[in-house]
């Protein structure tokens, strides 16, 4: 089996002039893996450029994939995603998966942005501070979730109740309002990210309905999913394409 004029083109878009080490010790399975991830996955689940790598991005954060983030990264700059763009993928990814696992990606994106001669640290996107920063995030919160945010924080035990706080302030508060991306970007991405985490059902289901009300409708969450499966392997993508069917009509 040869690999394909189609993976070929795809690949060479991302990584002109490109000579995989692998191609010469592991032929067999560069092959399988390109024909199948630069050509079948292509033709089945076109997206805008960008938006793709994007999420790729996002799940690999999720994976803790850094080397293959490193090369993807590499690529999305390549494309035009805007080093700012790229930095706020790995920003929304820090109240997800934890700042335990995006400490890696953090300095694996600054060394590839300056090797590329970008200047840090990038300008600011804050849109919040102290003063707003819960007010803003219960905005967003229920921009994307709608009144039922409210009674989740009304029905928190007593003990809890500091961690529905902290979903407001921080995790919407203090990222979902920066800018660099859009709302329904960033909730994109937190789809991927946790599709590619795994063991996230009730969050994934959440936001399933969270990225439907923000315009992105199934046909774009089952792109999503079928462009991370080559990354993130069946098992996963499939909980998370259960946990699509189970909340949206097809």
């Amino acid at each position: 089996m040869a690999i394909t004029d189609a993976a070929r083109r795809n690949h060479e878009q991302l990584f002109p002039g490109h000579v995989s080490t692998l191609a010469v010790t592991d032929p067999e399975l560069v092959e399988l893996f390109d024909n199948w991830a630069f050509d079948e996955v292509q033709d089945e689940a076109p997206m805008d450029l960008q938006l793709r790598l994007m999420v790729q991005l996002a799940a690999l954060i999720a994976c803790h994939a850094v080397n293959e983030y490193r090369v993807i990264l590499s690529a999305a700059l390549d494309v035009g995603v805007t080093p700012i763009g790229a930095k706020e993928v790995l920003y929304q990814a820090v109240p997800y998966v934890g700042m335990g696992r995006a400490f890696d990606f953090l300095h694996a994106t600054n060394d590839v942005l300056r090797e590329r001669g970008v200047t840090l640290p990038l300008p600011a996107q804050a849109t919040t501070d102290a003063r707003n920063r819960f007010e803003r995030g219960r905005e967003a919160q229920t921009r994307i979730f709608g009144d039922r945010i409210e009674q989740m924080a009304a029905q928190a035990p007593e003990d809890q109740a500091h961690i529905q706080r902290f979903l407001g302030a921080n995790c919407f508060g203090d990222f979902y309002t920066r800018g660099g991306l859009d709302l329904a970007t960033r909730e994109l991405l937190t789809f991927a990210m946790l599709a590619a985490l795994g063991g996230c059902e009730p969050q994934l289901a959440g936001h399933v309905a969270g990225n439907v009300a923000m315009g992105n409708q199934r046909s774009q969450l089952v792109a999503v999913l079928t462009q991370l499966l080559p990354f993130i392997g069946y098992p996963r993508t499939l909980n998370a394409l259960r946990v699509v069917n189970e909340n949206t009509s097809a």
